[in-house]
């Protein structure tokens, strides 16, 4: 239990309990709510791993309303060897990849079950490449959830490099059951 001292003592008194803060020792309050993840907790999340993985960070995020993630783009990424030689630049359909990717940890953070749960892409609306993403860059990823029922989504998304939008789009998933995403008569759509 965190301690506070008292204005007419030097002997600890007990913090009051704060609504939604968690603290330590009291089962009743409510867990905190978790607004930045790295790298590992985004891997508990998603199934995607290196190369495929396109976020790096979160660092913010607004349960079942909005997320904001983050990736470095490097000289290493194994994109780069054919798009193009000479003129790195990132494909724009993964740029919207990482949108997708986003969206899902915001959608997927919310079911107990994820580990049995896959988020794919059912459709993207509206996607406009703005701007070359290069080397060096870092894409900033917001997302917004337009719409979500218990398991289909849409979502809005805008991409930016540094106060700079290159690239937006509407992007609609549904989340399946893992089992089913490889079934032959499986109508859950391809994708993410």
């Amino acid at each position: 239990m965190e301690m506070a001292l008292d204005e007419h003592s030097s002997t600890p008194a007990p913090l009051p309990q704060q609504a939604g803060i968690g603290l330590a020792g009291n089962p009743g309050a409510a867990a905190p709510v978790k607004t930045t993840l790295d790298i590992v907790e985004i891997q508990r999340i998603l199934p995607h791993r290196y190369p495929f993985l396109l976020i790096d960070r979160i660092v913010d995020l607004v349960p079942k309303r909005r997320i904001v993630a983050l990736k470095n783009i490097t000289a290493n990424e194994p994109f780069f060897q054919g798009h193009f030689p000479g003129y790195p630049i990132m494909p724009g359909v993964l740029v919207i990849e990482a949108m997708a990717q986003a969206g899902a940890t915001l959608l997927l953070g919310e079911l107990e079950d994820r580990a049995n749960r896959l988020a794919v892409f059912t459709g993207i609306e509206r996607a406009r490449f703005r701007r070359p993403v290069g080397p060096g860059d870092q894409l900033r990823l917001e997302v917004e959830v337009v719409a979500w029922r218990h398991a289909a989504g849409r979502m809005s998304g805008v991409a930016f490099v540094s106060d700079k939008r290159v690239a937006e789009a509407t992007i609609s998933c549904h989340v399946i059951a893992r089992a089913s995403a490889w079934s032959p008569d499986s109508s859950a759509g391809m994708g993410s």
